[in-house]
């Protein structure tokens, strides 16, 4: 099958919707045109639920079956607007209902689907993201890293590192406000899309951040291998995300780093489980988590990130995701 690219109009969080309507109806062209007996749609999301039964009837009569991812909890996410949110809730209760098989990225996500939507007795499958643990082909004294750390006036081993989008459900609050009262002399590097927007100043006008010389933001980093290696060197990498389901990020991080400190959430216990230290919103947790893992020897260290790789390669590999994924298809 040849990629194509999906046009849509700028229309607000709608062009999701949108795309994700053009994409379905393309693929059932293909399908017709081609001829293709036994096709699956695989479907990322629960952003369409309101034509899911039309489609699911579109793609039936091809002799096709429709599969859902339903990521995560879309619904819970503060950046969008009470009816919006209404939306997304109201759209994943219809994906759910309609699907012939959910594939959920986390245990805790399959259990959350089996027990909401039981009255629809959804079929579920659990297959995770991958991730992997080679190290970055960037050495130490690279010039792309050495001219990235003088840009922002970091060192090797001397801050705590967050990745993320800058949204609320993340809990950037907490971990500004947390660092915040520490006493450390490292330094909290922020790699996100922040382009000071409405929730950047906000953040400002909450915390103060903006007075504390060790907090500095980055902005984005899309060099693969640099990223790799800042997390590489990073005294710890911090994670407050809270609403998805096995989330990219993490994995990267448990494959780079060593010291990893986590939001003590379900999603986030399933991925870590012992290789990661975890911290709740309680005022002093986080505090106390940083001031430890500021403090940790080069065995400990070591003894973390030897943790964080042996989950990695037994429960997140691509080889492992993507042979479930093969065992899937082979049995549709």
């Amino acid at each position: 099958m040849l990629f194509r690219s999906i046009r849509v109009p700028d229309i607000g969080p709608a062009k999701a919707v949108w795309y994700d309507l053009a994409a379905f109806f393309y693929c059932l062209g293909y399908i017709r045109a081609h001829r293709l007996s036994a096709p699956v749609i695989y479907v990322l999301a629960c952003r369409i639920g309101p034509f899911a039964a039309f489609l699911s009837r579109r793609l039936k009569k091809l002799g096709g079956t429709l599969l859902v991812n339903p990521d995560g909890h879309e619904w819970m996410r503060a950046k969008w607007s009470r009816p919006i949110r209404a939306y997304w809730k109201y759209s994943e209760r219809l994906m759910v209902r309609h699907a012939d098989l959910l594939v959920c990225d986390s245990k805790n996500m399959e259990r959350y689907i089996k027990t909401v939507y039981r009255v629809y007795k959804p079929k579920t499958a659990f297959i995770a993201y991958g991730a992997d643990v080679a190290a970055s082909s960037l050495s130490d004294t690279d010039e792309r890293l050495l001219e990235w750390y003088g840009k922002w006036g970091l060192s090797p081993g001397e801050y705590f590192l967050i990745v993320g989008r800058f949204v609320p459900e993340n809990n950037y609050e907490t971990m500004l406000r947390e660092f915040m009262r520490t006493g450390t002399n490292k330094k909290l590097a922020i790699i996100s899309n922040t382009e000071e927007n409405a929730f950047y100043r906000r953040l400002k006008e909450r915390t103060g951040f903006e007075r504390d010389p060790r907090i500095v933001f980055c902005r984005t980093v899309y060099d693969e291998p640099l990223l790799k290696k800042i997390r590489e060197n990073a005294c710890a990498y911090l994670h407050g995300h809270e609403v998805g389901g096995t989330n990219p990020s993490l994995l990267e991080a448990l494959g780079s780093t060593r010291v990893n400190l986590l939001l003590d959430v379900g999603f986030n216990r399933e991925v870590g489980a012992a290789a990661a230290l975890y911290w709740t919103k309680r005022p002093g947790s986080l505090a106390k988590r940083l001031e430890e893992a500021a403090s940790f020897s080069e065995e400990e260290q070591a003894r973390l990130g030897s943790l964080a790789k042996k989950r990695i390669l037994t429960a997140y590999s691509h080889e492992k995701i993507a042979g479930a994924y093969e065992e899937l298809f082979r049995r549709i």
